[in-house]
């Protein structure tokens, strides 16, 4: 029986990091009472944030490195106003502004949960190329294997329908540094960057809470632009 065909079979190392975090404050999905869009200090959240990252935390961006504005997401695989975001803003922000070279797209992980922290792990265990299709395929999915009881055999299979071998994905569930890593890195974000709910949006040093539609977007980055 392969590991990913039954739960009871999971790696000792996952079941630990999946306990492990049980003790973590998850935060809301979006305070009700939070702004739209309020100023930051964009020197804190800039597109290099090397020194405060984890080196095994890498950027994962789409567009050009030299677009003139930039756009970091924090979002947690489990949320379903992130997949929200993902399925009818992302592809209209796309094709207007990422595909014409106006803006790029850094993803920063800030997993509220277990599950998306797993799939966050998977994310990055997966060929760059292929890093933002798989990201697409977990939202698209996301009600079938974040409700699944056997959550890793059923991020194994989304990460085989990206192409990843099932002894890369074996090895990826037993990554531990990198696993902790994420975890680690969600909270520096959290107290460095003040981000209490997913997503959240960083534009050109505007803040923008909760999955806006596309037009919310358009007006900030116009105003960036021009």
């Amino acid at each position: 029986m392969s590991l990913f065909q039954h739960k009871a079979a999971l790696p000792v190392v996952v079941v630990a990091v999946i306990a492990a975090i049980g003790g973590l404050v998850f935060y809301v999905n979006r305070a009700p009472d939070a702004p739209i869009a309020s100023q930051v200090d964009s020197s804190t959240v800039s597109g290099d944030a090397s020194a405060e990252t984890n080196p095994l935390i890498t950027p994962r961006v789409l567009g050009a490195a030299d677009a003139p504005v930039t756009i970091i997401e924090y979002s947690s695989l489990t949320c379903p106003h992130c997949a929200t975001f993902h399925r009818e803003t992302l592809p209209k922000l796309k094709e207007t502004y990422i595909d014409t070279g106006k803006v790029k797209l850094e993803l920063r992980d800030f997993p509220l949960d277990d599950g998306a922290t797993l799939g966050a792990l998977l994310a990055r265990c997966a060929p760059e190329d292929r890093y933002f299709a798989l990201i697409d395929l977990l939202f698209l999915q996301q009600r079938s294997w974040a409700r699944s009881e056997n959550l890793v055999g059923e991020l194994a299979r989304l990460g085989g329908f990206a192409g990843m071998p099932e002894a890369t994905i074996q090895a990826c569930f037993e990554n531990e540094e990198l696993f902790k890593a994420i975890r680690e890195q969600r909270q520096v974000w959290a107290s460095t960057h003040e981000i209490t709910s997913t997503p959240t949006f960083i534009v050109n040093g505007t803040k923008v809470s909760g999955a806006q539609p596309f037009e919310e977007f358009q007006k900030i980055i116009d105003g960036a632009l021009n």
